[in-house]
């Protein structure tokens, strides 16, 4: 159980860590949008057509890089969703048996 705590506290660094990577790339461009949440192609661009890599190489490779750290943050959650619920069955046996 001990264990089981310490790799729930680094992985909760980690991703405080990369909430702060994410509110980083939000203030580079304000197109990119405010949320943590979300991948940034769920927001609407600012003009008739979405943006190419040839209109506006900057922002739509600035895009894909908090895409893919806001990826990195979905499969932390999800390995912290798996390990909180391993720790929670040994505390039950623990005190159940």
């Amino acid at each position: 159980m001990i264990l089981g705590t310490f790799f729930l506290i680094i992985l909760y660094l980690i991703l405080r860590y990369i909430f702060a990577w994410i509110k980083y790339y939000n203030n580079l461009d304000t197109r990119l949008g405010e949320s943590t949440w979300r991948f940034t192609y769920d927001y609407p661009v600012v003009g008739e057509r979405d943006i190419s890599d040839l209109d506006d190489k900057e922002f739509v490779r600035l895009r894909r890089k908090k895409n893919k750290v806001i990826l990195l943050m979905y499969s932390i959650v999800l390995i912290m969703f798996i390990a909180s619920m391993s720790l929670l069955s040994k505390f039950l046996l623990f005190f159940t048996s």
